[in-house]
């Protein structure tokens, strides 16, 4: 392979993970990372309602608008929250790596989720409500159902695959095992989870009017 070759992160990251990262290892975070981080958090926020707040009597239009307004600011604030976490747990790990770095695998490790969006809305087009709206009671034909199966188990493949391409790039820029590597992203996922459910209840308790009630 040439060494001249161009790299195109979008699409070479799917496949050589590593030779991206060091690609993009001295580079700034640039609009591209923050495009990547917010289309995340969009897709990510509609699987949130459609699995989590599945019954209530939310609708199609303030799903989409919470969605589109909510989820790239959620993207975002949790790609600079785990980017700080990363980069603690891997200089505690043993690794060397720059918050330019960690979050260039986080928003381009994150590109298989990222792309779910597409299957969101595609699978929208198709079958409409149900692809948002699990409504207690409703029968769905097996089309819909079809679909929608194959949907959330396409959903998690592309999710279990920007976990392989997160550890990859881990242990890429952090200098270690692809065993230890995992085992950091791992760590840090339980932290920023304790984290987020601290914050929760917090606001739950500060603010009970932002917290979603039970259908």
């Amino acid at each position: 392979m040439s060494t001249n070759e161009t790299v195109r992160p979008l699409k070479d990251v799917w496949l050589r993970p590593r030779r991206v990262f060091r690609e993009l290892a001295t580079r700034p975070i640039s609009a591209a990372d923050y495009f990547l981080a917010a289309v995340q958090g969009i897709a990510t926020s509609i699987m949130v309602y459609r699995t989590q707040l599945s019954g209530s009597n939310a609708s199609v239009t303030e799903i989409l608008t919470s969605s589109i307004i909510f989820g790239p600011l959620v993207g975002v604030v949790s790609m600079v929250l785990f980017a700080a976490i990363y980069g603690r747990l891997g200089r505690r790990a043993g690794g060397k790596s720059t918050r330019n770095q960690i979050f260039h695998v986080l928003a381009y490790g994150g590109t298989p989720v990222a792309s779910s969006l597409v299957l969101w809305i595609f699978t929208a087009l198709l079958v409409g409500e149900p692809a948002l709206i699990e409504r207690p009671g409703v029968e769905i034909d097996g089309f819909v159902a079809f679909m929608l199966r194959t949907q959330f188990v396409s959903y998690m493949l592309l999710l279990m695959w920007s976990v392989v391409l997160q550890v990859m790039g881990f242990s890429e820029i952090l200098g270690l095992t692809t065993r230890k590597s995992f085992g950091v992203w791992v760590l840090g996922q339980l932290l920023a989870l304790l984290l987020m459910l601290f914050l929760s209840i917090l606001i739950g308790i500060l603010f009970p009017g932002l917290a979603p009630t039970t259908p």
